[in-house]
Parts: C-alpha cells; structure tokens; sequence
C-alpha cells in the first residue's frame, strides 16, 4: 500500500515538472513572441518619428520661404511707395521752382506793359520792348503759365482781388470793370490773383 502511494506521488512530481517544463517553453515563446512585437513597435515608432521631423522640417521650409515671401513683397512696395514719393516731391520742387522764377518774371512783364501804355511814339525801341515782352510771355505758356481773362467776368474772390468798388451803368453788380494788374494761373490754379475794380 505504501508502495503504492509513493509510485502515484512519484507519478505526480513527473506531471508537475512536465507540465512546469512546458510552461518554461511556452513562456519562452511568448517572451519571444513579446520581444518581436516590441522591436517592430519600436521600429515602426521610430519610422513615424522620422516621418514627422520630415513633415517639421518641410514645414519650417514652407514657413521659411513665405516669410521670405512676405519680406520680399513689403520690400517691393516701399520700393514703390519711396518711388511715388520721389517723383511727387520732384514735381512739386519743379512746380515750385517755376512758381518762384514766375513770380519774379511777373513784375518785369507789368512793368514792360506800363512803359508801353506810357509810350506814345510807336518807333523802334517800342517794337523792341513789345518782342521782349512777348517772348517773356511765351516763356510763361510753355510752362503752364497763362495770363487770366478777368475783365467783364463775374467777381470771384478765389482769382480776383477787389481794390475799388463802384457804380457802372454799363456793368451788372459784382462784376469786373477794370483791371489794375493781371492775374495769371499755373496749371489752373491761382499763381497771382488779378487786381480789380468791381461793380457795385
């Protein structure tokens, strides 16, 4: 009986390290099977990564080049605008300059009318100072400059500058009589307003 009993323990120590042997393996296995598993886990994490530093760096390339886009076209219109201004600000040192040298030629041009209104005997030298007063006058036009046509108009306080009032018979109220002094416009606008007698 005892013999018995011990041979049915022995048969069960057999079974246990059989079956332990068995589980070693199939641990084994799946320690493999693991290990495998995590080497392409980890590879493919590592392609992804790769991935995504190439989509980074194509992205800092794409934002590098449209900031150097953006800098380019505000470069470009500064350009512009600084040439806008350039050309502006020459015109108007132009204009001005002919303004200037207008205004000075003026009183010259007045004071050659007012020797010939004095003038009685039309001889040479008056035809003399005619031609120079014209040509002064022709300088003025290829300029822009044109002498204003006040006499018989109505007053306009913006070309004509009233320095005597009085009753006309021949003339409605508020219009020009008599011109003292010509005025004269730069490009249509008011170079030297033209000094009037007005209708009262």
């Amino acid at each position: 009986m005892v013999d018995k009993n011990k041979k049915k323990e022995d048969e069960n120590i057999f079974d246990k390290n059989i079956k332990n042997e068995e589980n070693i393996k199939d641990e084994d296995y799946i320690n493999e099977e693991d290990k495998d598993f995590s080497e392409d886990l980890e590879e493919s994490f590592k392609e992804e990564e790769t991935e995504i530093e190439v989509e980074e760096e194509k992205e800092k390339g794409d934002d590098k080049l449209q900031n150097l886009t953006d800098k380019f076209m505000r470069l470009q219109a500064d350009f512009v605008n600084f040439r806008r201004r350039t050309e502006k600000e020459k015109a108007q040192y132009v204009d001005l300059g002919i303004t200037k040298l207008a205004n000075s030629i003026l009183p010259v041009i007045d004071n050659f009318e007012r020797s010939m209104d004095a003038q009685t005997d039309h001889d040479g030298f008056f035809e003399g100072i005619c031609l120079i007063k014209d040509q002064l006058i022709d300088a003025l036009k290829a300029n822009n400059i044109v002498e204003m046509d006040a006499k018989g108009k109505k007053f306009d306080p913006n070309f004509h500058h009233a320095v005597m009032t009085e009753k006309s018979d021949e003339y409605d109220e508020g219009i020009v009589t008599e011109v003292f002094q010509k005025g004269y416009l730069i490009n249509d606008k008011v170079l030297r307003p033209a000094m009037v007698k007005v209708s009262e």
